[in-house]
């Protein structure tokens, strides 16, 4: 990880070494010449931009688990199907996420709707920042389109809502008392094959203390179920021994119970205009189609810096 940011600062310094030499060279050359060097030089600066837009968020994204994998979970609101078929597309938004970014994922759970779209979706998303980056997107996410399943073709608002957590690595100390937990095996629904279908290969965890469940029914196998369940409910578990160590938790559980009306951190209308609005930014995309397609890194980046901001603020008060 050091040796990589390393490089990065290695290129973004050649990049600015670059660049002063070719506004020399623009500079001696006359200024009706049909030169390249001025299209070279604007090619180079924005090469030397996006660089240190990267070198930034690296520099923000310094608290302890920034830099984990990520387990990303995403739950349809009140609506039925319109609101099953909105958590499904925000699951495709955020793959087609990761492959821009280059990371990888794995769906750990995945549960169909009753007509379309999902009734809940854990993946675990592994690359550099996974988690640091994605946690901009904890919140409630709101869509207004005209409904495809409204044979009226009404106007329809929908809610879904993200988590996110650190992905717990082996060595990581999270300790769980077996008589606190309820394992319960059934019949896994959807895709994956006749056989899931056909035997109790699915793993449900309830964490009594805490009420946090953690399912997985993906793998044909029940151990490798049990497995990845338990993966995911070392990460939440160790995730609310975080909250609570920042006093935070009550927030978290106030954002998870009110998925609806005035809690929403970014707002998809493609009806009756189009434009994809952060609430917490306002930063404004006039390009829906773009921003489905998982170009989310301009709400993500002023988000980021923000936060940023607000803690330097706050450090600045307290002291």
């Amino acid at each position: 990880m050091i040796e990589k940011e390393l490089e990065l600062w290695d290129t973004a310094q050649r990049k600015r070494d670059d660049i002063e030499i070719l506004i020399e060279f623009l500079d001696e050359e006359p200024k009706d010449s049909d030169s390249t060097t001025w299209d070279e030089t604007i090619e180079e600066q924005a090469i030397f931009s996006n660089l240190v837009d990267e070198l930034e968020l690296k520099l923000i994204l310094n608290e302890e688990d920034d830099s984990k994998d990520a387990i990303l979970t995403i739950h349809p609101g009140a609506g039925g199907t319109e609101s099953q078929d909105w958590a499904d597309m925000l699951y495709r938004m955020y793959v087609r996420w990761i492959e821009r970014k280059g990371f990888t994922y794995v769906v750990i759970n995945y549960q169909p709707g009753d007509e379309a779209g999902l009734k809940d979706v854990t993946v675990e998303v592994k690359g550099e920042y996974a988690y640091g980056l994605l946690r901009a997107e904890v919140g409630v996410h709101r869509l207004v389109r005209i409904s495809p399943f409204d044979a009226s073709s009404r106007r329809h608002t929908s809610f879904a809502s993200v988590f996110v957590y650190p992905s717990v690595d082996e060595e990581i100390e999270v300790e769980i008392d077996s008589d606190d937990l309820r394992i319960d095996t059934y019949r896994a629904s959807g895709a994956g094959g006749q056989h899931v279908n056909k035997t109790d290969s699915a793993v449900r965890i309830t964490h009594l203390p805490t009420g946090i469940v953690a399912q997985c029914q993906n793998e044909r196998s029940q151990y490798k179920n049990k497995s990845s369940a338990m993966k995911i409910l070392k990460a939440r578990l160790y995730q609310l021994k975080l909250e609570e160590q920042r006093e935070s938790i009550s927030e978290l559980e106030d954002q998870k119970q009110d998925i609806g009306w005035g809690s929403q951190i970014r707002s998809y209308v493609f009806h009756p205009y189009i434009m994809v609005k952060d609430h917490r930014t306002k930063v404004e995309v006039g390009d829906g189609k773009r921003v489905m397609d998982g170009d989310l890194d301009k709400f993500i980046r002023a988000y980021l810096l923000q936060t940023a901001a607000e803690k330097v603020v706050l450090s600045r008060q307290a002291s």
